[in-house]
């Protein structure tokens, strides 16, 4: 790394068990009188918690959110802030939910507070994603970055073992694809590192007790580092798949994170070999024994009962050919050419799961 660029945008974190209860005081610090709260089915009992905080500042709630934010959902959200009014959004839940707001946030320019209840890590990024039909459009706008993200690990104690072993493994891709990144620095690359090792720390924990607040703690913290290198950079092949096979296919978000991530690290490992030893390297801090990224990751993966194949989320293998097509039409960044014959391979290994050798 002989040169960099580090730009850092404003964002407020406010990080701490019971930290939910203080999304009023942060809505006002912001100047929000009338805010939307945004959230799914999954999220009702916190999302009930905090309408009641908010009082009159609640100016209605938006419980349609759908995963991968396909258009039509964007436009009844847009609709809904206009109906009551909104000068803010609040989003509590995961990457749908967020996904949500920030398409309200890119139409309207209103402000979002995120209250993240899963480990994407969207909150801590300008990114955003639509649906359209089969494919999936994403972007950056300074406009969607939320202002101000409330951790809450009390929120996480419900997620479900499945869903939090997938989630984790997401934010694992952040933090690999930040650090072989062309924008990474220093400073991302070190808070890389200790995403890695905060969330091969503490995933195993959640998974042997979900209740385990000191687990579920260190892994919102490193799905937070993740979220934030992953906004600091630039995702590569890896997301560009996920995002392929989930507006195409439907396959979900989480887990296909979780299939295809052992196997795009095993491709890049030569191409990357900075990175692979930063991940190796946060691995074996968190106790793990990893003689490649790789295979650290594809282990732990295994450990946490995270999807390993992509055949297991229902994709067919006929239809590799046209994902790799659509892969290489949008030119991701990556360390290693993007070739339609790498991803094809990428793709037959996700899609059988086997541990990469």
């Amino acid at each position: 790394m002989t040169g960099f660029v580090h730009d850092s945008p404003a964002a407020r974190v406010v990080f701490g068990v019971g930290a939910h209860r203080r999304v009023a005081a942060e809505l006002e610090r912001l100047g929000v009188a009338r805010a939307l709260l945004v959230h799914g089915g999954h999220e009702t009992a916190y999302a009930d918690q905090v309408a009641a905080d908010l009082g009159a500042r609640l100016a209605g709630r938006f419980r349609d959110v759908v995963m991968h934010v396909p258009v039509a959902t964007a436009r009844a959200a847009v609709a809904s802030c206009a109906e009551v009014r909104a000068d803010g959004v609040v989003a509590l839940g995961g990457g749908s939910a967020i996904g949500t707001a920030k398409a309200v946030a890119l139409e309207t320019g209103l402000p979002v507070l995120a209250v993240p209840t899963t480990y994407a890590g969207s909150e801590m990024t300008s990114i955003w994603g639509l649906t359209d039909g089969a494919r999936k459009t994403t972007g950056r706008d300074p406009r969607v970055l939320p202002r101000t993200v409330v951790y809450d690990p009390e929120l996480t104690l419900s997620l479900p073992v499945d869903v939090s072993a997938a989630s984790g493994m997401n934010a694992l891709a952040h933090l690999m694809e930040a650090l072989y990144s062309p924008a990474v620095s220093p400073l991302t690359a070190l808070a890389a590192e200790e995403g890695v090792r905060a969330l091969a720390g503490g995933l195993p924990g959640v998974v042997a007790d979900p209740r385990d607040l000191g687990a579920r703690t260190d892994t919102l913290r490193g799905a937070w580092l993740a979220g934030w290198a992953l906004g600091m950079t630039t995702m590569g092949v890896h997301h560009k798949i996920c995002h392929v096979l989930g507006g195409g296919w439907g396959l979900p978000h989480a887990a296909t994170h979780a299939a295809v991530l052992p196997q795009v690290a095993a491709h890049n490992a030569d191409a990357a070999p900075a990175a692979m030893t930063r991940l190796v390297r946060g691995l074996t801090a968190a106790g793990r024994d990893a003689d490649t990224a790789a295979g650290g990751l594809w282990e732990l993966g295994r450990e946490l009962g995270a999807p390993a194949s992509l055949s297991e989320l229902g994709f067919p293998a006929e239809a590799v050919g046209e994902a790799a097509r659509l892969v290489v039409e949008g030119r991701p960044p990556n360390p290693r050419e993007v070739t339609v014959d790498g991803v094809r391979d990428i793709l037959e290994r996700a899609l059988a799961g086997d541990r990469p050798g």
